[in-house]
């Protein structure tokens, strides 16, 4: 048994030490905001926060988690006094979405990006963003609230 910080909970584990951390969100916890997408750490639906950073969670160990916090797209709502973040609102304002599958990810990387960096340029979103792959291709409007996400956050910050 491992004991998991999950989006703020102390959560115990039965997986074996070797199961991919998205298994155990999903298939476990019930945590289904988390997709599914290549298996291979390539395309990004499966992005997660572990310690604040981006990382993919189909090719994480969860015994590599002991002692770090996992931050899913559920908890971001959580975190945020159950209100949607200013990535979250962003996505729905600019009608980012299409068929929705790679948008969990895309949005746990543009948070990502967004805390480290609040004014990025489109190359400092591009660099962010390159390992998150949208079939639709949303791209621009992505981009579009990624700026929105973090003018807002920097008009909060100066409040």
């Amino acid at each position: 048994m491992l004991t998991l910080t999950i989006n703020g909970k102390a959560v115990t584990t039965q997986s074996e030490a070797d199961t991919p951390l998205l298994w155990v969100l999903r298939d476990e916890l019930g945590l289904c905001g988390t997709k599914y997408g290549c298996g291979i750490a390539q395309c990004g639906a499966c992005t997660v926060h572990i310690d604040g950073k981006p990382i993919r969670s189909c090719v994480t160990p969860v015994s590599s988690l002991q002692g770090k916090a996992v931050e899913t797209v559920e908890g971001l709502s959580e975190r945020n006094g159950g209100q949607l973040t200013a990535v979250q609102q962003a996505w729905i304002d600019l009608d980012v979405v299409q068929c929705g599958y790679c948008q969990s990810g895309q949005i746990m990387a543009a948070t990502a990006l967004l805390s480290e960096n609040p004014a990025p340029s489109d190359a400092d979103i591009d660099a962010a963003m390159a390992g998150n792959i949208c079939r639709c291709g949303t791209y621009p409007r992505i981009r579009a609230a990624i700026k929105a996400a973090g003018e807002k956050l920097r008009s909060e910050a100066n409040a």
